[in-house]
């Protein structure tokens, strides 16, 4: 199954969207999203707060979303705005 259904789950991938999210927001790579993310979930694995399972879930659910390029669209829709905060013209 590759969707959440325990309540903790979803609040916890809420999180790591918003953050993600924000991340771009201040021009943060693909990468840097995903060792972000990669130290969320280190520190719900060391605090034991979801089953091994659920964690499991979280993990897949997550790497597919940073992987997917329309998760980052902003929301003008332009593609090319992917990753990147236009830049202010003076």
């Amino acid at each position: 199954m590759t969707s959440l259904e325990n309540p903790q789950s979803i609040r916890h991938f809420q999180s790591l969207c918003d953050a993600c999210q924000e991340l771009t927001s201040r021009n943060h790579s693909p990468s840097e999203l995903r060792l972000y993310a990669d130290g969320y979930l280190h520190a719900l694995r060391k605090c034991e707060q979801l089953e091994a399972q659920e964690l499991a879930r979280l993990e897949k659910i997550v790497e597919r979303w940073i992987l997917d390029p329309s998760s980052f669209i902003g929301p003008d829709g332009d593609i090319g705005n992917l990753f990147h905060k236009k830049e202010v013209e003076w």
